[in-house]
């Protein structure tokens, strides 16, 4: 396919939103790439080879669609909105190697679609407004990802590459940067989306450890203490730990923990490194 017949061609689209009378859905988050200095962006981050297969998550007109079909071995798009089944129809017509899947992808079994045992990369233009939920959903369950480069919110996209200490640091960044490397590729501005978003974009992608770079005792736990504390910033980690009933800690127990760590009692969670989160789990007594 020419260059110039592609969706990244804003005319393109502008003649394909008006072909179908499309209007975009604020439910779905709809904001069509139409840069293909961006797509080849993600696409270099992503490292896509012709023996690839490749989850597109929310192709939208099929724009970054066109592209992956023609860099990787197999593409499935993933299509929530059953509006764009038939755009998606007319857009891809022209490749044998993509096959459309009008499925809500946080429902998706990614093992059966690419098939048992297969390993697949994951790329997507994802909704701001849900975000973090496929994000963790991938990674927590286990899909036979061997990365997920993503275009993101530039908030988001930094929240999860940050490094303890910074303000944006938070539970965010320590659980994806439990289950992947993370490098930021790219950040791109409004007008590179039809329509415009009100901020600015990131591409991120996240490449699955192999192991965790951290061994705990019981990860979920840690995980729990991580979210009490950052539930409320402005307190010191011992309060956040204490004022989660769940975990059932007493202040005492938390600060004797810390001394052992050789950290003051007074330190906030956004100071503490994956590793530290990890042994203070472990010192903590399991009272749950």
């Amino acid at each position: 396919m020419e260059e110039k017949d592609k969706l990244s061609n804003p005319q393109v689209t502008i003649q394909t939103i008006q072909k179908y009378g499309f209007q975009f859905q604020k439910r779905y988050g709809q904001n069509f790439l139409i840069d293909s200095h961006v797509i080849g962006k993600i696409l270099r981050a992503a490292d896509i080879k012709d023996t690839d297969t490749v989850v597109e998550i929310g192709p939208g007109f099929g724009t970054l669609t066109q592209y992956l079909a023609e860099a990787a071995g197999f593409v499935y798009a993933v299509e929530i909105d059953g509006k764009l089944l038939p755009v998606l129809e007319d857009t891809l017509s022209s490749f044998t190697n993509v096959k459309v899947i009008h499925q809500d992808i946080l429902k998706c079994d990614l093992r059966q679609l690419i098939g048992e045992g297969k390993t697949c990369k994951i790329v997507a233009n994802l909704p701001y407004y849900i975000t973090t939920p496929i994000i963790m959903g991938l990674l927590e369950g286990q899909v036979p990802a061997e990365s997920i480069t993503v275009m993101v919110q530039k908030e988001v996209a930094d929240r999860m590459a940050a490094a303890p200490g910074s303000k944006i640091y938070g539970a965010l960044s320590l659980a994806v940067q439990y289950y992947a490397d993370t490098y930021l590729a790219a950040n791109v501005p409004p007008n590179c989306f039809m329509p415009r978003p009100a901020v600015g974009s990131a591409v991120i992608r996240l490449t699955r450890r192999a192991v965790p770079p951290v061994e705990v005792k019981d990860a979920s736990r840690m995980f729990r203490l991580i979210r009490a504390s950052f539930n409320e910033r402005r307190k010191t980690l011992v309060n956040g730990l204490r004022n989660d009933p769940q975990l059932g800690i007493s202040r005492e127990q938390a600060e004797e923990a810390l001394r052992k760590m050789g950290l003051e009692p007074t330190v906030r969670g956004e100071k503490l490194s994956l590793e530290q989160f990890a042994e203070l789990s472990d010192l903590l007594p399991q009272t749950e």
